[in-house]
């Protein structure tokens, strides 16, 4: 069914006649009259009641001009609707983060739910390794993650540099050092990750090729608790700088430095290449950058 017909039907309604109908819709009255009459042959009712002086609606009639006046308040809200978005005061936004890098994204999530408050947003918690596929089957708008993606189908540019921090509990015996080698850590037993990431094998690396063997006796799910058992004294690890920023300000936490090893990590956001970007997520990029 033609929407205009419609808005052609409500006017006649609504003017109770042809020709201010016509006049109000810059329209010919033969036009309106056509109009009017291939609405009713479509629905295969009467719809006007001609047979007095006075214009008439039938009961069909006055069933589809309340559908009419429906649709058209439907066509004002998708006006709005539209323009909001084009405003980004609305709409829906999907970011795919891990564990470390939402933590990052905190600070800029604060700051684009001030600016863009009715814009619905969801950050997905995600294996990293699993964002860019997300990405390109359009389960993701936009993902955050600490390496750059080789796939021509996606587009990513550094948003942040942050360096792999070897972390102790102030207690520890070498909490007072500002640096130690490689081959001082062949005691020291290191709580680990249990989420493969390319950082970890750098380390490992690193370790085998100096000979120093790494224990990592304890592996933990998440990074919060690898900093309460390294806060515990229950031994060392390696996690992003910026997961322990708070602790190493408060003191419940140290950093030394590793004299062979000094990891960089930079934190990518990455979208699709060919896929035109929402209103909505072209405004967080505005608030990142």
């Amino acid at each position: 069914m033609d929407l205009h017909v419609l808005q052609v039907f409500r006017a006649v309604a609504t003017e109770k006649s042809f020709s201010r109908a016509a006049v109000k819709l810059g329209r010919t009255q033969p036009a309106i009259s056509l109009a009017v009459q291939r609405l009713e042959a479509d629905l295969g009712e009467s719809l006007i009641d001609r047979s007095g002086k006075e214009l008439r609606l039938t009961d069909a009639g006055g069933l589809v001009l309340d559908y009419a006046r429906r649709f058209d308040n439907l066509r004002d809200e998708l006006g709005v609707a539209m323009a909001e978005l084009r405003d980004n005061a609305s709409g829906r936004l999907t970011v795919g983060a891990n564990e470390s890098t939402t933590l990052y994204l905190l600070p800029h999530l604060a700051r684009y739910r001030r600016r863009y408050p009715r814009v619905k947003l969801q950050v997905r918690r995600s294996q990293s390794s699993r964002i860019p596929m997300e990405l390109i089957e359009g389960d993701l708008e936009l993902g955050v993650i600490s390496y750059a993606p080789q796939d021509a189908r996606l587009v990513s540019r550094v948003i942040y540099t942050d360096h792999l921090a070897f972390i102790v509990s102030p207690q520890h015996r070498l909490a007072r050092r500002k640096s130690v080698s490689i081959a001082e850590l062949g005691v020291e037993t290191f709580i680990a990750h249990n989420v493969v990431s390319p950082y970890r094998e750098v380390v490992l690396r690193e370790f085998q090729r100096l000979k120093v063997p790494l224990n990592r006796d304890v592996e933990m799910p998440t990074i919060e608790a690898i900093r309460k058992l390294v806060q515990q004294n229950e031994g060392v690890a390696f996690l992003p700088r910026m997961c322990v920023n708070q602790e190493l300000e408060q003191g419940v936490l140290r950093e030394v430095q590793v004299k062979e090893l000094r990891v960089e990590r930079k934190i990518h956001l990455v979208h699709p290449a060919h896929r035109t970007l929402s209103h909505a997520a072209k405004a967080f990029l505005s608030v990142l950058e």
